[in-house]
């Protein structure tokens, strides 16, 4: 394998949208127009949105717990600040805790229907009702997800990137993303097939992949007979020309773009077992990778990653957690027993688990953040800053399967659209805020419209209140 001198960080208007896709695509040709038209190639995009979702709950206050989630005192985050709070899971963020938008008040508007997970991974992206049959289980969403709204008013050349980390099971494996009501779409578990497909290496020969590792050919090599076939054709001479064009560019493409990730990163990838528990955590840094790539070629605006099962039986290991023992499954400690149901032996130390797992959680997520980061966007800011990136869940505390103070936690600002730095309460001592209304601001920080090119207020079930949250807004937001 050839080696590869660090690089420092390139600016994104050297990347195209999926560098690999279009080096091994052809240009529309009218000659073939009538057999659809292809997804053109955009400039890269300039705001983004990444969902990430952790299941059951998390170790906040409720039934006699105490709190181990959210800082204490509502207002202004700083990393010293948020550091010495190391007894509350959300000081995995202080490094960037002047990115961080910590939203606690926030609840789901509807009841689920025979399973709480269900209901609640149903609403997390929605804001929608759950359907009545099916039901239990087997419920979906009765709306589309805020991915997907992104994805379509933004870059409906493709859908939103849909991940997925650990073993689907037979009891509610997605749960996120849905194209519209009662369309829940499929989640990639296996980052090497997600990195084929947006590096365009999808289906291809496996030694044409290592033609191209090893060697660095460029695709004209690969698709060279292909193409004289296309040259003998019966093409137009604008056709031909497109054609001549492509192809001659293509080298220069690949010299500038080197839009892939390091290749000793690929060959981990390509080689570790996706399914197994303890490549959990592995494995969502490698989806981490590929999505922060991914946004900062311009290939996705748009993307979800599900933190395991709908009712998520992970038995994680956490370095340097009660040395390293591997804890019971996920789920039976979100009930503090060992079972999945209502009854079972008590799991000494449940709640102090589920906290360490928060705490694991938020570590992945600040992962993110930090390949976020590492990225420039062509304003010389931190790609980050010019989208937004959340951690969620489809419960707010374990035991009681509750939707009321669903954590959301956001990192960037969408281009100074969010009022980024602080922790907030959105109840201010009133009652709980659906999330439609969040759901709201961040699409609209993110420069999604109405069709009357107004700011969006109405997403999710058309029977709630619209609106924004205030509490979201920058005080010079540019775009409200």
């Amino acid at each position: 394998m050839s080696s590869r001198t660090k690089k420092k960080p390139m600016s994104r208007r050297l990347f195209l949208r999926g560098a690999g896709t279009v080096a091994l695509g052809l240009p529309f040709l009218e000659t073939f127009s009538r057999f659809g038209s292809r997804a053109g190639a955009q400039p890269p995009a300039d705001s983004f949105a990444v969902w990430l979702r952790q299941g059951n709950g998390v170790a906040q206050a409720g039934n006699g717990e105490p709190e181990r989630y959210w800082p204490r005192e509502t207002g202004r985050l700083t990393t010293d600040g948020l550091a010495a709070e190391s007894d509350r899971a959300l000081s995995e963020l202080a490094p960037f805790a002047d990115k961080i938008l910590a939203v606690a008040g926030l609840r789901f508007a509807f009841p689920g229907n025979g399973c709480g997970h269900s209901g609640g991974g149903n609403q997390c992206l929605t804001a929608a009702r759950v359907s009545e049959t099916p039901s239990g289980a087997e419920s979906l969403s009765m709306g589309e997800s805020v991915d997907n709204r992104i994805a379509r008013e933004l870059h409906p050349e493709r859908e939103p990137m849909t991940l997925f980390t650990g073993r689907k099971s037979g009891y509610l494996p997605e749960v996120m993303s849905y194209r519209g009501p009662m369309d829940l779409r499929a989640g990639e578990n296996d980052p090497w097939n997600a990195y084929m497909r947006m590096t365009g290496l999808a289906g291809m020969d496996i030694d044409a992949i290592n033609r191209i590792r090893e060697r660095r050919l460029s695709v004209n090599d690969l698709v060279r007979d292909q193409m004289s076939t296309l040259l003998s054709g019966d093409l137009s001479t604008d056709d031909r020309r497109r054609l001549d064009l492509h192809f001659t560019s293509i080298r220069d493409l690949e010299v500038l773009m080197g839009c892939n990730l390091p290749e000793m990163l690929e060959m981990e990838i390509e080689g570790i077992d996706p399914l197994s528990g303890g490549n959990y955590q592995r494995v969502t840094e490698m989806h981490n990778e590929i999505i922060a790539m991914g946004i900062a070629c311009g290939y996705i605006r748009s993307a979800t990653l599900q933190l395991g099962n709908g009712n998520d039986g992970t038995q994680h290991t956490i370095p340097g957690y009660r040395g390293g023992e591997q804890l019971p499954r996920y789920h039976q400690i979100s009930h503090r027993i060992f079972s999945d149901g209502s009854e079972g032996d008590p799991i000494e130390g449940a709640q102090e688990m589920h906290g360490a797992i928060d705490r694991m959680h938020l570590g992945l997520f600040r992962h993110l953040i930090e390949r976020l980061s590492m990225y420039t966007a062509e304003s010389g800011e931190p790609l980050l800053d010019r989208g937004v990136v959340c951690i969620t869940n489809d419960l707010g505390h374990g035991v009681s399967h509750t939707y009321r103070n669903v954590p959301f936690i956001f990192a960037g600002s969408c281009g100074g659209n969010l009022d980024v730095g602080k922790y907030v309460d959105v109840r201010g001592g009133g009652d709980y805020v659906t999330h439609n209304k969040m759901f709201n601001t961040i699409l609209s920080a993110v420069g999604v419209r109405k069709d009357d090119g107004s700011l969006v207020d109405d997403f999710g079930d058309s029977s709630l209140e619209g609106g924004f949250v205030p509490d979201l807004i920058a005080a010079d937001a540019p775009d409200f």
